[in-house]
């Protein structure tokens, strides 16, 4: 079944990448431009579709594998609560907590040039 899979998402990759270099032949000339673009939006379809045939359905959707996880905690009292917070903060962890600290380190830098 996996290979089927692989195999239905690396032709339907290569029919997207063909789309998507119609398309942008199409956007080179002026007149074909209303043509090209619906072509490209496509392309992109097309590719996320593969991408998702290809990839672990963990990786495709990775909320709904968690709740398969998840519903063996549930009735686990305080410790299952505790387990379920940790599952959903794991799920729903933010890379904005990198970006905040590396802003902090910037701002301290800021500070300590003299203007």
């Amino acid at each position: 079944m996996r290979f089927f899979r692989v195999l239905l998402g690396s032709l339907l990759w290569l029919v997207a990448g063909v789309v998507g270099l119609l398309g942008v032949v199409l956007c080179v000339s002026i007149i074909l431009l209303p043509v090209g673009i619906p072509l490209l939006m496509l392309a992109r379809r097309l590719f996320r579709t593969a991408m998702a045939l290809i990839l672990p359905r963990a990786v495709v959707h990775p909320i709904e594998e968690l709740g398969k996880k998840a519903p063996d905690v549930v009735s686990k009292g305080r410790a299952g609560r505790k387990k379920r917070k940790k599952l959903r903060k794991k799920a729903t962890d933010k890379p904005g907590k990198a970006v905040d600290s590396a802003g902090k380190a910037v701002r301290k830098q800021r500070k300590k040039v003299p203007v």
